[in-house]
Parts: structure tokens; sequence; C-alpha cells
């Protein structure tokens, strides 16, 4: 089922504000980590939290009448999944895994961060 722009809208995406000093002076940034470059900036954090609010609503209706992928929150995922494989890679995981010293599940993980910084997603 294809989810509508109206799920997208009312997720909660974490946000983070701190306080901007640069040569022009000083005000407030708001930042959406799970979308990247969503921020929004003002005098006070409540006119960048604002902005940045501003921001997200226009990049997501942006990429979603576009067709492109709309980043979901990082908290939306619980970091487990179940997984099925071939009995052959199950023993070469086992194997590869006590011969580490370590769980099978720590292996995969191994396995899947080092191929994650091969490739950027």
């Amino acid at each position: 089922m294809k989810k509508t722009i109206e799920h997208y809208l009312k997720l909660e995406y974490p946000i983070s504000v701190r306080p901007l000093i640069d040569d022009e002076g000083s005000g407030w940034v708001a930042e959406f980590n799970d979308l990247d470059g969503c921020i929004g900036t003002g005098a006070t954090a409540e006119e960048a939290i604002k902005d940045a609010l501003e921001a997200k609503e226009a990049l997501i209706e942006a990429l979603f009448s576009d067709n492109e992928e709309v980043p979901e929150p990082y908290s939306s995922y619980s970091g487990k999944f179940p997984l099925r494989m071939p009995k052959s890679i199950h023993r070469w995981v086992d194997i590869s895994a006590k011969k580490e010293g370590v769980s099978a599940n720590h292996y995969i993980n191994y396995i899947l961060s080092m191929v994650k910084g091969k490739n950027t997603l």
C-alpha cells in the first residue's frame, strides 16, 4: 500500500536546535537530522523551529510530488528484522563468527557495516 503525503507530514522527525554565531551576528539554527539539508534559522530558537517546520513541509511535498523517496525518521526503525538465508550461508556465518569469537548477529552487523562503508545510501 502506497503511503500518502499526509502520512509523511504527520511523522515526527527529531529536530535539533543550536545557537549560531557567525560574522554577521548571532541567531539560531534548527535542523532535521533525518532530512538532509532541512534546516531553519531565526533570531530566536522559536523562529528557527518555525522556519525548519516550513522547510520540512516544503521538502516532503517536493519529494512526494517528484515521486522521490521521502526518508522516514530513524526512530521508526527498531533495529530488528527477521532474516532468512540459505543453509550454506548460515553455516558460513556461524563458522566465521566462531573463528572471530563473536556472535553470528555481531558478525552479520560487521559485514553489513563493511558494505555500508563502501556504499553511501
